[in-house]
């Protein structure tokens, strides 16, 4: 199930390196950043509930195509009206992909020092004598 997101990150990578468009410039690079920032928040919020154990697949795909749709009509909006409204974006979603991270990295880090936890138990109850009842 992991392999098919880190096969189709390969896969767009790859593309990438071969198309080679070079640096994006102006308002589409700005846009270009933002909605990627976007898809990145979806991605490391789908990760954190699926820690959680509360994932869903419509949920995700919803989220994700209306988190880059909204970041990147912000994004224009912001141009039209000669405000930098991408730097809001770029702001919020930062903070929220850090949220998620520290999130993620304090599960991860639960779950192994409560593993760490059960295995020295588990050499405690193997190690001591078993008493028996007279």
């Amino acid at each position: 199930m992991i392999l098919l997101p880190i096969l189709a990150l390969l896969v767009g990578a790859a593309i990438a390196v071969l198309i080679n468009i070079g640096p994006l410039r102006g308002a589409t690079g700005q846009y270009l950043a933002v909605s990627c920032l976007a898809g990145l928040d979806t991605v490391c919020g789908g990760i954190r509930s699926g820690l959680e154990g509360k994932f869903r697949n419509d949920v995700f795909v919803t989220g994700f195509v209306s988190n880059i749709a909204i970041a990147f009509f912000l994004a224009w909006l912001g141009d039209q009206i000669y405000i930098n409204l991408f730097l809001a974006v770029a702001l919020v979603l930062g903070m929220r992909i850090y949220t998620n991270l520290s999130l993620i990295r304090r599960y991860a880090l639960t779950k192994w020092s409560d593993a760490q936890e059960r295995k020295r138990m588990l050499a405690m109850t193997q190690s001591s004598p078993v008493e028996t009842n007279p």
